[in-house]
């Protein structure tokens, strides 16, 4: 099961503690600025855990699935993450 932005927050919050809407506060804050260093292009890295980062995407030639039928994807920007050295290791010994 994915944990979700509010089982984050009870996690914050009983670990620090915190009250609740100071966590929910400080989560909001950590996203609304991650969000707006990887919008405006500088991203953020946090060591051993991973990089954030805005990715160019070229424009080209996608397939409905349905249908069959070929059309233009323009290009565009994409959250790209990049995950550190240390996450990839805890991920793969389980």
């Amino acid at each position: 099961m994915k944990m979700k932005k509010t089982d984050f927050i009870e996690i914050i919050s009983d670990n620090c503690k915190l009250p609740r809407s100071e966590s929910k506060r400080s989560i909001e804050v950590i996203l609304e600025q991650l969000s707006v260093a990887i919008v405006s292009g500088k991203g953020v890295e946090i060591r051993g855990f991973g990089g954030f980062y805005k990715r160019h995407r070229e424009s080209r030639i996608g397939i409905n699935p349905k249908t069959g039928e070929k059309t233009q994807v323009k290009e565009k920007f994409v959250p790209f993450f990049k995950p550190g050295k240390r996450l990839k290791e805890a991920v793969n010994n389980g």
